[in-house]
């Protein structure tokens, strides 16, 4: 077992990069991750941690940095949030498609505008087909673990694709929580040096990031998404080995007194817990209700869903982030996406709640059970989403 502190998790994070011994740390200010970046320029300052800590004019160059870094072989790390996210989007997508192993955390909050400083889900969606491997966290401790376990699947062979870890703004990123860390020795076994491919270096000139012609553009992209689609298998893979060390196994989606749940929550970061908590009372009233939280968000758990969800009579989807002019929100379409021809689809009642960290209760929880099953009763198999809690409508 590791040392348990009491730390905030934003910290807890930034020890979790001193950990896997980054080379390059590119920072850019933007509330809610501003104390991760903080913390590493500390660390660096003091020398507990040996790597170049640059501090940029802008999130667009925060990425470039990290994209550079990267191509010549360090193992680079960023952070930021919401306008940050939009300002970097160009080179986002960028290294990606240069398959540059890049880990950054995603401090989710609210796009403007208004202007919102609070946390949703609207940044990352903004960037759902980005390229990049996307997980979210429950919790602090999986905050930490998976920056671990970001580099490890991001830098494997055959795998190289840059990767996301969202953490909820504030209600993770500024809360203080107890956190396992991880023994020198147990990082050692976990987590290799970076071996690059291919790497910019004067004394063998390559090309990156050249321009694709339009015979030749669509199999560049084609060949950027079976491999986000294999690494399936090295995040799985990773997770059991990261089990293996620290006693924590994660997978795609975790699933909480679903075996017999006619009617299943299905949430992302950490709602979840709090969901789970609206579970147990709803099961002691008698209740036959189970959640699943959803971890792996890209490549999408498709298979892990369906078994998950096969014989459930209804699904109950949280959504943090709007669809403009779509049915739902974006994790409720992907959802039905995934179980459209299955012969035991079940209702699906999707809510979307919580913007910009406005309030979602255990008794909201409660109610938005109660108005699903009532939707469900009243118009069985509609398509129907509803904006929870929003007044005047």
């Amino acid at each position: 077992m590791g040392k348990r502190i009491g730390l905030e998790v934003s910290l807890s994070a930034a020890e979790a990069v001193k950990m896997a011994n980054v080379d390059c740390i590119a920072a850019y200010p933007i509330t809610p991750q501003t104390h991760i970046v903080e913390h590493l320029s500390e660390l660096v300052n003091d020398g507990e941690l040996d790597a170049e800590f640059i501090p940029v004019e802008s999130e667009h160059s925060a990425m470039s940095v990290s994209a550079g870094a990267s191509a010549v072989g360090a193992r680079a790390f960023t952070c930021t949030s919401s306008q940050g996210l939009s300002l970097m989007n160009e080179i986002v997508h960028i290294v990606a498609s240069m398959r540059l192993p890049v880990v950054m955390i995603l401090a989710n909050r609210s796009m403007s505008g208004p202007i919102s400083i609070w946390n949703d889900h609207t940044d990352v969606m903004s960037i759902r087909d980005c390229g990049w491997i996307q997980v979210f966290a429950n919790n602090g401790q999986e905050v930490f673990d998976h920056v671990l376990f970001g580099y490890k699947v991001a830098e494997s062979q055959g795998v190289m694709l840059p990767l996301i870890i969202n953490i909820d703004g504030f209600i993770l990123t500024h809360v203080i929580e107890p956190i396992e860390f991880w023994e020198k020795e147990q990082v050692e076994q976990y987590l290799p040096d970076f071996e690059p491919i291919h790497t910019l270096h004067p004394d063998r000139p390559v090309t990156m990031g050249g321009v694709g012609m339009p015979y030749v553009f669509s199999e560049a992209k084609v060949a950027q998404d079976e491999p986000l689609k294999q690494s399936k298998s090295v995040i799985i893979s990773a997770w059991k080995e990261l089990g293996d060390i620290v006693g924590r196994y994660y997978s795609p989606i975790e699933t909480y007194r679903s075996g017999d749940a006619e009617t299943l929550f299905i949430t992302q970061g950490s709602y979840g817990e709090t969901v789970s908590l609206v579970v147990d009372e709803l099961r002691d009233e008698g209740k036959s209700v189970g959640l699943v939280m959803d971890r792996l968000w890209r490549p999408f758990p498709f298979d892990e869903f369906r078994e998950a969800t096969g014989q459930t009579r209804n699904l109950i989807i949280i959504d943090r982030a709007i669809s403009y002019g779509g049915q739902g929100g974006p994790l409720a379409i992907d959802i039905r996406s995934a179980l459209y021809k299955e012969k035991n689809q079940p209702n699906i009642t999707n809510f979307i709640c919580g913007l910009a960290g406005r309030d979602v209760t255990i008794d909201d929880f409660k109610n938005i059970y109660h108005k699903a099953m009532q939707k469900v009763k009243k118009h069985p198999r509609e398509e129907d989403f509803e904006y929870y809690g929003v007044r005047g409508k």
